[in-house]
Formats: structure tokens, sequence, C-alpha cells
């Protein structure tokens, strides 16, 4: 939680406040990609990448 802090903390600083949605997309690739990682629907996201 403290890199995210410190993340937030330098984005408000610097004015980049651009870098949000794509460290969010970022999470949300990484986040689809560990969870499905598993499942039956795992062939149908690889594809995708």
């Amino acid at each position: 939680m403290d890199f995210l802090k410190d993340l937030w903390l330098f984005m408000k600083e610097r004015k980049k406040y651009w870098l949000a949605p794509v460290i969010i997309v970022v999470l949300l690739i990484g986040a689809l990609l560990i969870f499905s990682e598993g499942s039956a629907v795992a062939p149908f996201i690889y594809s995708l990448f």
C-alpha cells in the first residue's frame, strides 16, 4: 500500500493525472490474466493477446 500512496503523491505533485487510467488498465488486464488462468475461458483470453 505504501507504493500506491507514493505513486499517487508523485502523480499529484507532478500533475501527471493521465497516468491513472494507464495504470488502472494495466492492473485490470493483469487481474484478468491471473483469475482466468485456471478456468475454461483461458484459451479465449490468451488468444486476444
